[in-house]
């Protein structure tokens, strides 16, 4: 007989107490769903590498084309999706707009992430 692993318990025991201090602890709906556009953002293969790339230096998108070998125009529109999660930020310098990681918490989660995946154990 083969063995198969379960993902469920084989009872059904409700535990009230862990229930309801989950239920204290959980985010508002607003905050739930801020959070999984964010995650949505980080699992595009595009955006994430622009994120890596901005992790060392801030970049224009003419650099960014080049780097990820896709048209500006392709990079200006996950660069506004970014910007528009709070994700990256951008400064102007006569006509050249350059992008940068909006705070120390975005590198944070792609390194994070990074290392996670890293970890022995975590298939690659």
């Amino acid at each position: 007989m083969k063995h198969i692993k379960k993902d469920k318990c084989d009872c059904r025991i409700i535990h009230e107490e862990k229930v309801n201090e989950a239920r204290q602890r959980a985010l508002d709906d607003l905050v739930t769903e801020n959070l999984c556009e964010t995650f949505k953002a980080l699992g595009d293969m595009s955006r994430l590498k622009v994120l890596w790339a901005l992790e060392y230096q801030e970049m224009c998108v003419c650099d960014l084309a080049a780097l990820l070998g896709i048209t500006e125009s392709a990079v200006s529109h996950q660069l506004r999706l970014l910007r528009t999660l709070r994700l990256v930020k951008n400064r102007r310098e006569g006509t050249i707009l350059y992008y940068r990681l909006a705070d120390d918490h975005v590198s944070q989660l792609v390194r994070i992430a990074l290392e996670h995946i890293q970890e022995p154990g975590v298939k690659n």
